[in-house]
């Protein structure tokens, strides 16, 4: 959004532990950007999230971008795009898989958006529809009208398909590159790997490698962080700040290790480790997800086949 020229967002937060996004965003000064916060409290539908930034939004035109959405092309294009149509609404397209799992677009013989049915048993087509919209205020009127679906929520699709039916103009676009809704674990080990192949063209090792450590390949090394020596990391792979990569240590590639880690004595493979965690133990990790300031230890003296973890903020675990 800051790179498509937005600069004042308002973050809808849910029942989920919200103190951790205002925590993590502040004030959005840190990032270039101006933050307001909207509680929502528990989740009555993304339309009913949209509706609590009326206020916010008063007569401006405005992007909805759900934040377990990754674009490999940002909305840059998209925005500038419905910035100078006179579209009401603009939605984002992506032929997926499995277009059940989604709300999907149906289209008329000449092509003409038609309508838009969410999670579909017989879906019309293989587009669904990716979690970024653009509205004209007008889209509060629609919203105003819900009743709540068998979900019992307020669905955006609704919303939008009654745009559709009153005669308004919604449009439509195709997004170009991949998309990943990372709405479970593995679309987030995935979504890590998409990104470290689209981003780490080359090495970049801006903290300290010892003699005898050996790192090949696309490695990102920040500031601080040093892979000690017999430790070997191959690429692609991103080593945070102040994370140490100690001896006899293995990082496979598409990992991702976060900030001030200790990882000493195991191998990692294809796994995200957030920051602040400490595994100290002969393991063999693959396809996990770590969240910060884990602690992983182990009584074992050899390697076992491979564990997948998926653990919380500041797990601990002993094997």
């Amino acid at each position: 959004m800051r790179a498509a020229g937005i600069t004042e967002i308002a973050v809808i937060l849910g029942s989920l532990a919200p103190e951790k996004v205002r925590e993590y965003y502040g004030d959005g000064s840190r990032i270039g950007l101006k933050i307001h916060y909207i509680d929502q409290g528990e989740p009555r539908g993304l339309a009913h999230a949209v509706y609590l930034a009326k206020e916010f939004i008063q007569n401006d035109r405005f992007v909805v971008y759900l934040g377990d959405n990754l674009l490999k092309g940002g909305i840059s294009e998209a925005a500038a795009e419905f910035a100078l149509s006179d579209s009401d609404a603009m939605i984002l397209l992506s032929e997926v898989k499995e277009p059940e799992r989604f709300g999907v677009a149906k289209f008329d013989e000449q092509g003409k958006l038609e309508a838009l049915i969410e999670k579909p048993k017989q879906p019309p087509s293989r587009f669904a529809l990716v979690g970024v919209y653009f509205f004209a205020p007008v889209i509060f009127e629609a919203i105003a009208e819900l009743k709540p679906s068998w979900r019992g929520e307020l669905e955006i699709t609704e919303a939008i398909q009654a745009l559709l039916a009153s005669g308004r103009k919604v449009q439509h676009k195709f997004v170009k590159g991949w998309w990943k809704d990372t709405g479970t674990v593995q679309d987030i080990i995935e979504a890590n790997r998409l990104i470290l192949d689209d981003r780490l063209h080359d090495s970049d090792i801006r903290g300290h490698v010892e003699e005898g450590a050996v790192v090949e390949g696309r490695v990102r090394l920040e500031e601080g962080a040093r892979v000690e020596k017999n430790a070997t990391v191959r690429g692609p792979a991103s080593i945070g700040k102040n994370t140490v990569i100690g001896n006899g240590t293995y990082v496979a590639p598409y990992t991702s290790i976060g900030s001030s880690c200790e990882i000493m004595g195991c191998e990692v493979e294809n796994s995200i480790i957030m920051d602040r965690c400490k595994i100290k133990a002969p393991l063999r990790i693959v396809d996990s997800l770590i969240g910060p300031e884990t602690e992983i230890s182990s009584m074992l003296t050899s390697k076992p086949k491979g564990y997948k973890l998926i653990l919380g903020e500041r797990s601990t675990i002993i094997l």
